[in-house]
């Protein structure tokens, strides 16, 4: 049906002069509609975009396009092409980047933490010593299973700085509780320095480390990084300044 034709259902014989007139004036304001639509639209998406990132909580102000893919840091572009692109999400896969200090693999996961923020997915982003304070105060406030079901629903967790230091034998158990939860429903990212052989010596408990590492491996995504850091590379390429006065 035209727009005419909804005018002349509308207004009676005698009207239609007016009718054509006011189906005019409304279509001369259209663009102007448009376009407060549209800033609408835009301004929703930022706002959204805002909220996901204040809730992630990255550690790193970081984004795809900013990767350095010039470092000799032995990155395979195809896998990371595999990790960025973030098809993984909707198979509920896993991402594990390894190497050593400084090398990038926290950047990358806020990389990626951004970009899934930008897609509109729901992001957390812990140091694993934080995940474990933050446990810890949730029990300690007698909430801690509502914190555990915040953690389930998150599209993607990542786990920074995984095996800096021992965990202890609750917090093993927090840990598999929570891929318990996510396993073959979200997705989890992990950074270690440790080379994923090492990670069933390092929690120690086989029993728990088959849990554990089960609920892990099997279903990811592995990036691993060599390399000096990327640190101590600026370091040397920035001589310090010379004091004043001298």
């Amino acid at each position: 049906m035209s727009v005419y034709s909804i005018w002349e259902s509308r207004y009676p014989p005698e009207r239609h002069a007016e009718g054509l007139a006011v189906t005019q004036a409304i279509w001369e304001d259209m663009p102007q509609f448009d376009g407060l639509i549209e800033h609408e639209i835009v301004e929703r998406r930022s706002c959204r975009l805002r909220q996901r990132l204040r809730w992630a909580k990255l550690t790193q102000d970081a984004a795809i396009e900013d990767i350095d893919l010039k470092a000799a840091r032995g990155i395979d572009r195809a896998n990371l092409g595999q990790v960025t692109r973030l098809e993984w999400f909707s198979e509920h896969l896993n991402v594990l980047i390894t190497g050593p200090t400084g090398v990038g693999k926290s950047y990358i996961a806020c990389a990626v933490g951004h970009a899934a923020c930008r897609a509109d997915h729901s992001v957390r982003c812990f140091r694993l010593p934080r995940l474990i304070d933050e446990l810890a105060r949730h029990s300690a406030l007698q909430n801690k299973a509502t914190f555990l079901r915040q953690l389930a629903k998150a599209d993607l967790i990542i786990i920074d700085d995984f095996g800096l230091a021992p965990l202890p034998d609750a917090n093993r158990r927090d840990l598999l509780e929570i891929l318990d939860d996510r396993y073959d429903r979200r997705s989890t990212l992990i950074t270690s320095q440790l080379p994923v052989e090492q990670w069933h010596k390092y929690l120690e408990d086989p029993t728990l480390a088959d849990a554990i590492l089960d609920r892990l491996i099997h279903n990811s995504y592995r990036l691993t990084l060599k390399g000096e850091s990327m640190r101590k590379q600026k370091t040397t390429a920035s001589p310090p300044k010379a004091a004043k006065g001298h």
